[in-house]
């Protein structure tokens, strides 16, 4: 299970494991939560009172300090299986849904002439466009994109590398993205 870990402002700053939500609460720098308790944690017992520590940890806190991620600077780090979800694990070039077996990174300008690797010169193409497309653009290779390429926000990035995400924390994250996001609602 992940818990979406927030600055005090709403900005997301990692994923985090129930345990580690446990040091927020246990030294009070949990500022807010959303959701309804996902996971109660269990401690030892008190030598005095018997009774067993708990700690109810929700799906996403917002922690109290500094942010370590800034809204306007952060783009999320690329890779191909963020790249694959960003697409929808479609071709840009022929529109098939493919896994991520059949999925390559595709360069728009091929880095051999100068285009760079990031989130808006790559696409998600199946072998066999990538293929055909070889080393030329788009216009070379008499192959529009069908999609344009974009580089997510902070939001979409937490969306794209999350694994397993429950649907509460999956739609307050994709209510935050923007309107030409593919994650938008």
């Amino acid at each position: 299970m992940q818990i979406l870990q927030l600055d005090v402002q709403g900005m997301p700053q990692e994923w985090i494991t129930p345990e580690d939500a446990a040091c927020y609460y246990a030294t009070d720098s949990v500022a807010w939560t959303v959701g309804d308790v996902c996971t109660t944690l269990h401690g030892g017992t008190n030598a005095i009172t018997g009774l067993q520590s708990t700690i109810d940890v929700h799906p996403i806190l917002a922690t109290s300090g500094a942010s370590r991620v800034n809204l306007f600077d952060a783009v999320p780090v690329l890779t191909n299986l963020k790249l694959f979800r960003r697409d929808r694990m479609t071709c840009a070039y022929c529109g098939g849904m493919f896994d991520d077996r059949h999925l390559t990174r595709e360069h728009i300008v091929p880095t051999s002439l100068g285009g760079p690797d990031e989130w808006v010169n790559v696409v998600s193409a199946c072998r066999g466009c990538n293929g055909r497309k070889a080393d030329r653009t788009p216009e070379q290779a008499r192959m529009p994109l069908l999609f344009a390429p974009y580089a997510p926000s902070v939001f979409e990035g937490f969306l794209l590398a999350g694994r397993n995400i429950r649907g509460d924390v999956h739609d307050w994250l994709a209510s935050r993205v923007g309107r030409g996001s593919r994650w938008a609602s």
